[in-house]
């Protein structure tokens, strides 16, 4: 068994070092492997990251760990602690829940504004380490770490490569340690290593995130050291959309001659500078759309049309022939447009609902609007609570938090669940329906036909909520589980299969807590089984995806293998390059 194969297993049963306690694989590489664990004396989680000790790989963690800790820097990973033993070495550090840049690049996710606030946070991170005597020297989208929130916060990982200031060197002389698609071409010549490569290593990262493409991405490994040598084409050419200031800032990062690059503080200062921040950038051209990507605006299409057809459908207001034309027309507007074909999706129904009641037609825009808001920086997701309506139709309203999966943020996931369940049980009253979760008959009126009061709307609205006391428990259940299955998933398998047993118990325990029992529990629990069995599905995926990984580091150990890492899904080529005399053509 290699070396990386071993140190992927689990480490051990019980604690590491009389404190640690692995719980899930984070990653492996090279001869390390990362866990997530709970540090049992301070009560935090940590990313625990184990070395064998043989080779160069402890020396490179212990001095990544040296590194790290002379930074203080919110945009660089803490370091807790380092230890030893008689086989491993063991650096803690901070661990920082999220999606690697990379991950973010390749499902196209990050909008134009937030690769440049993401870039310009690790030339924060690199003039800070700068100015401590540490050269990066492996700049690139993995080792970079994208935090889960509502705004970007970027961290730089892996100094474990870096050149410090007073300390000795880990490489050969002429070696070029590094990322081969990130390096600059002086490095490639031999030079030492300055802050200007660094910058060119984020230039490249730029370049990557705003074309959708690589710059220097080619089979060869011979072959991208020349293109690299004669420099990445102008962004302008690829992204001919983006502000100048822009472009020119990343051609800058960009220049082949060292001294011609900006420093680090004033490059992030140029890229924050060259985004207006009051309009959405375009993404990049069509064709660069990843297929998720292109999965999302099509869905977002489907609900903008299938939203405007039911409004007009369930409150004729225009002529019948009307109908599917303007819900046509709402679905294309976003596809295109997912934030413009989000709100005329939201306005369709206020023209019909002031037909029916001008103070319904004011409860409902307000509640559009607030939702409208909400969604701002999601549009995409912001209509998936319209299937709320049909799978209330077959019976199976209780899987609303599967609609939810994917929006960001415990509140939007929660908040969707519980507006596409109450959507569900709207339609299904006004459809003369039972309603859903208790069977009972829907009722004929609540008093609102007519109504110009948006005040005494709401009140009747309110009084029904509270008079089916046992749906709202349901509903509430149904938004608290899509709002924490995400973050429960990433626990590991057993806390997955424990939500997966405990969801329906849940649902069909909360009606009953408040005194009501006419909850159907059979299609309750069911539904609610099936999306406990999706939150199962994350871990043992995960798991699928880590032992994928192993395999690949593995081939990745043969000499033979080396060339077929360098594929068109994977640019970098990881590892110390070349040999003690430095040219490009012996590194090579």
């Amino acid at each position: 068994m290699s070396a990386v194969a071993a140190s992927s297993e689990h480490p051990r049963h019980g604690l590491i070092l009389g404190r640690y306690r692995p719980i899930r694989p984070l990653g492996a590489g090279g001869s390390a492997s990362v866990w997530l664990a709970t540090d049992e004396v301070d009560g935090r989680e940590v990313a625990l990251k184990i070395v064998p000790r043989e080779g160069r790989a402890a020396e490179r963690a212990e001095r990544e760990a040296r590194a790290v800790a002379r930074l203080a820097h919110p945009n660089c990973a803490r370091v807790y602690a380092i230890a030893r033993d008689h086989d491993h070495v063991y650096v803690v550090y901070e661990y920082i829940p999220g999606r690697t840049f990379r991950e973010a690049l390749r499902t196209h996710a990050l909008r134009d504004s937030e690769v440049v606030e993401a870039a310009a946070q690790v030339l924060d991170a690199l003039g800070h380490a700068h100015a401590k005597g540490i050269v990066h020297r492996d700049v690139k989208p993995a080792n970079v770490v994208l935090r889960d929130g509502e705004r970007v916060d970027a961290r730089l990982l892996d100094f474990g490569l870096a050149q410090i200031e007073d300390a000795t060197s880990i490489t050969g002389h002429g070696d070029v340690p590094g990322t081969l698609a990130y390096i600059s071409p002086e490095r490639l010549d031999g030079a030492e290593a300055t802050w200007a490569a660094d910058v060119w290593s984020v230039g490249v990262v730029l370049w990557e995130g705003l074309a959708g493409r690589h710059p220097f991405l080619t089979s060869s490994a011979s072959e991208m050291a020349e293109r690299i040598e004669r420099g990445a084409p102008p962004l302008a050419e690829e992204r001919p959309d983006l502000p100048r200031r822009l472009v020119q800032a990343v051609d800058r990062a960009l220049a082949a001659d060292p001294r011609e690059r900006p420093r680090p503080a004033d490059l992030a200062r140029e890229l924050r500078g060259a985004v207006s921040r009051r309009r959405e950038e375009r993404r990049p051209h069509q064709r660069t759309l990843g297929r998720r990507h292109l999965v999302d605006r099509a869905a977002h299409g489907v609900g903008a049309a299938a939203f405007g057809w039911l409004a007009l459908h369930t409150f004729p207001f225009l002529p019948a022939s009307f109908t599917l034309p303007v819900a046509l027309l709402a679905g294309l507007v976003a596809f295109a447009r997912p934030r413009l074909g989000l709100a005329l999706a939201l306005a369709v129904p206020v023209l019909p609902l002031g037909d029916v009641s001008s103070g319904l037609a004011v409860v409902y825009g307000v509640c559009a609007a607030g939702w409208l808001a909400l969604q701002w920086r999601d549009a995409e997701r912001g209509l998936a609570f319209v299937a709320g309506p049909f799978l209330a139709l077959a019976g199976a309203l209780a899987l609303v938090p599967l609609l939810a999966l994917r929006s960001h943020g415990a509140a939007r996931r929660a908040l969707t669940a519980a507006v596409a369940a109450l959507t569900g049980i709207a339609y299904a009253g006004l459809e003369g329906r039972a309603l859903p979760f208790t069977g009972q008959p829907a009722p004929r009126g609540l008093g609102i036909d007519g109504s110009g009061d948006p005040t005494a709307v709401a009140g009747a609205l309110e009084r029904f909520l509270v008079g089916h006391a046992s749906i709202l428990a349901v509903v509430c259940v149904l938004a608290a589980a899509a709002a924490a299955a995400p973050l429960v998933a990433r626990l590991g398998l057993r806390a997955a299969v424990a939500f997966a047993a405990a969801l329906p118990a849940t649902a069909a325990i909360g009606p009953l807590v408040i005194g009501d029992s006419g909850v159907e529990l059979l299609p309750l629990v069911g539904s609610s089984l099936v999306v406990g069995l999706a939150v199962v599905a994350g871990p043992l995926v995960e798991r699928a995806r880590s032992a994928r990984a192993r395999a690949a580091v593995e081939e990745l150990q043969e000499p033979s293998s080396l060339a077929a890492g360098l594929t068109v899904e994977d640019p970098s080529l990881e590892g110390v390059w070349g040999s003690a005399s430095g040219s490009r053509e012996a590194i090579l």
